[in-house]
């Protein structure tokens, strides 16, 4: 092994920030393979290279033994000792048997052991460098797509966007730059895995992070998030300072914070609520942009009934439930919204009495069997209905019955 290739281990030293020693004892491993295998061997062998010259010699290693059984791993302590009279049973005697020309097969060993060795430190060192970023934003290009998985790279390494961690709708082509949350880095035969997602509720927390000073630097702090990738999302924000707006200082000017964390979203709504440790004001802003009435907070069920009026009822709700959902999600409560005609027939129907006045006069119970419903006569209004919570009664049907029960005057 000559003088350039020492130099070119110490380059390696230095750039890749591999040990000179770890390379020589692969090498050495290496070429104790190389050797059996080119050589048809079956000695025990150790190889050995010079750390200051580079010059390769190899070793046969005898056991002595009494008598001899296999000349190839054995050798008698009468021929040991007219080598060398110090040797005693058990020691272990090493011969060279380096072969003439085994400094070609020892520099191509070494080169594919060197190359072996540099790749495994590269992957060493990315992945100490992703698995430190875990639960971080980074930003890559859209370099392929595989089996619906979009390849991601990141300069250093390349990361892996599943189908279930991208935007429903997103249409990600290739060449596009894109932020991603980094899921998991994970060890493989093939170097590290890095798995990103687009679709995690920590990317919006990063992306405000990354847009408004404010929430970097601790002044305003991100509560919660609640979110549904590609159509709505809602943040709670807190003020460490009472002359901070957080809401505010999260729109930015003109709304030029928050649009840019839209356009990075492709056009997903942001509500950005201020948190408020008071569970029915955060709950009553959580709701927003509905207007609400009242709070009503059951901390035992971790439950809150919201009204609102009926006119807001179903922005409340929000198209198929989304925003009551979202609202869920940001608060941790569970959450029920009633409108205020609704609310006024809960209350009417509580003070509602348990009996009703029979045709003559007498009273009676309502059954306890399965509800019937009488049908209606002509002179009467409504029916009678009778439900599982109570019996409810409609004002005409009662002054109908009153009316048919008393005899006209003057008969």
């Amino acid at each position: 092994m000559n003088q350039d290739f020492m130099a070119a281990l110490e380059a390696i030293e230095e750039e890749k920030g591999i040990k000179k020693e770890t390379l020589f004892e692969a090498i050495e491993a290496a070429l104790i393979s190389a050797y059996k295998r080119n050589f048809d061997s079956a000695h025990n062998v150790r190889v050995n290279i010079n750390r200051e010259t580079g010059d390769i010699k190899v070793y046969s290693c005898l056991d002595i033994v009494e008598d001899v059984a296999n000349t190839q791993q054995e050798i008698s302590l009468d021929e040991a000792r007219s080598l060398d009279p110090q040797y005693a049973l058990g020691d272990i005697l090493e011969r060279e048997v380096t072969p003439k020309n085994f400094g070609r097969i020892a520099a191509q060993t070494a080169k594919q052991v060197v190359i072996q060795r540099i790749r495994e430190a590269e992957r060493e060192l990315i992945f100490e460098e992703y698995i430190d970023r875990e639960e971080d934003i980074v930003t890559g290009l859209v370099q392929r797509f595989e089996q619906r998985n979009a390849i991601i790279n990141l300069g250093k390494a390349e990361a892996i966007l599943p189908p279930s961690e991208q935007i429903p709708g997103e249409m990600n082509r290739q060449g596009d730059r894109i932020k991603a949350f980094i899921l998991e880095v994970k060890k493989t035969t093939k170097g590290p895995q890095i798995i990103v997602s687009r679709t995690h509720p920590g990317l919006l927390k990063r992306l405000f992070e990354l847009e408004v000073p404010e929430i970097y630097n601790g002044t305003v702090e991100i509560k919660s998030v609640a979110r549904e990738p590609g159509y709505r999302s809602k943040i709670a924000v807190f003020s460490r300072h009472t002359d901070v707006d957080p809401v505010g200082a999260c729109v930015g000017p003109k709304g030029s914070r928050v649009q840019a964390i839209v356009s990075e979203l492709k056009g997903e709504k942001i509500d950005i609520i201020e948190w408020n440790e008071e569970p029915e004001t955060f709950v009553a802003s959580a709701l927003s942009p509905a207007k609400v009435i009242k709070v009503e907070i059951h901390p035992d069920q971790k439950s809150a009934m919201v009204l609102v009026p009926d006119y807001q009822l179903s922005l409340a709700i929000g198209k198929e439930g989304q925003n009551a959902r979202l609202a869920a999600k940001l608060t941790g409560w569970k959450i029920d919204i009633l409108s205020e005609s609704r609310y006024q027939e809960k209350i009417a129907e509580k003070v509602e009495p348990d009996v009703l006045p029979g045709e003559d006069g007498d009273l009676f119970l309502p059954q306890e069997d399965e509800p019937t419903e009488e049908a209606p006569r002509e002179d009467e209004g409504d029916p009678i209905e009778r439900e599982d919570v109570g019996v409810e009664v409609s004002g005409q049907a009662v002054e109908d019955e009153t009316a048919a029960t008393e005899e006209p005057e003057g008969e």
